[in-house]
């Protein structure tokens, strides 16, 4: 069953989550959370979701970005974001261990910022570290969209929010995003809203 999104103003997501030990990944009540986190996310739908905004304060993270999520999206876009798909994968304990100097911007919205979205700057590449499903060890390197993705949700694993790293000039609603700013380059929205790539 779906669990409910927190909303920012909730204290969980401004608390460093709680890590997990190997027994603890693979007990019942984790795997179930799994599960409910995977269905929430998906029906939201997003591309991650972190224990915090389902209220709890796991180091615990799911991601997926599905191929039907930018089947319409025009091939240049996807090639500026380095945007692919990323098949259903868990995250425990998940630490940045490198991220390249290079940084990218681009719009990023959040399921705890519902209705909002904004230019932040990321690494272009990152290095992670992690327990997977069943509590073994892992090491993640991506690159692109990926990589994006895995920053934004270790970041709610730290009590950040993407509005804490955002250009604060760009924020706006998604309904103006779509409107106004959808189509546009991200250099020419730096031009526009003030700030450089």
């Amino acid at each position: 069953m779906p669990l409910k999104i927190v909303q920012a103003g909730e204290l969980v997501l401004r608390q460093r989550a709680q890590p997990l030990t190997k027994t603890q990944i693979r007990s019942r009540d984790i795997q179930g959370l799994i599960e409910s986190m995977r269905e929430t996310m998906r029906e939201a739908p997003g591309v991650g979701l972190a224990a915090p905004q389902v209220g709890v304060s796991l180091q615990l993270v799911v991601i997926e970005d599905k191929p039907e999520y930018t089947k319409d999206a025009p091939p240049d876009f996807l090639k500026e974001r380095g945007r692919k798909p990323v098949p259903f994968h868990v995250l425990a304990n998940p630490r940045i261990v490198t991220g390249s100097e290079e940084r990218v911007r681009f719009f990023e919205g959040c399921l705890s910022l519902k209705g909002f979205t904004a230019v932040v700057p990321r690494s272009s590449s990152v290095k992670v570290e992690c327990l997977d499903q069943e509590g073994e060890p892992r090491v993640i390197e991506a690159a692109g969209w990926y990589a994006r993705i895995l920053q934004h949700e270790v970041d709610h694993l730290n009590g950040a929010l993407y509005i804490d790293r955002m250009h604060t000039r760009t924020f706006m609603s998604v309904e103006s995003f779509n409107q106004l700013w959808k189509d546009k380059p991200i250099t020419e929205v730096g031009k526009l809203l003030g700030f450089e790539r």
